[in-house]
């Protein structure tokens, strides 16, 4: 698997963490699903930053996202 789509796996897992966090918090209960989320999310970051030779930037993440976007598309 590339670590550009492993990148941006992650990323969008981490941004699904927060609303299964708000709602699990808003219904009293315990927030496993989210802790879950948020492992599987870290794991799929840190496994693509420590793969790629150079690593990651804050500003490559808007083209790695478009990246992928356009093999998934395309």
């Amino acid at each position: 698997m590339d670590t550009d789509l492993i990148l941006v796996i992650g990323i969008i897992i981490a941004a699904l963490t927060l609303p299964a966090l708000l709602a699990a918090f808003s219904e009293s209960r315990p927030p496993k699903a989210a802790a879950i989320m948020l492992m599987i999310a870290g794991v799929l970051i840190v496994v693509a930053l420590t793969q790629r030779p150079m690593g990651y930037t804050f500003g490559e993440i808007p083209d790695v996202f478009m990246r992928v976007f356009r093999r998934v598309i395309g």
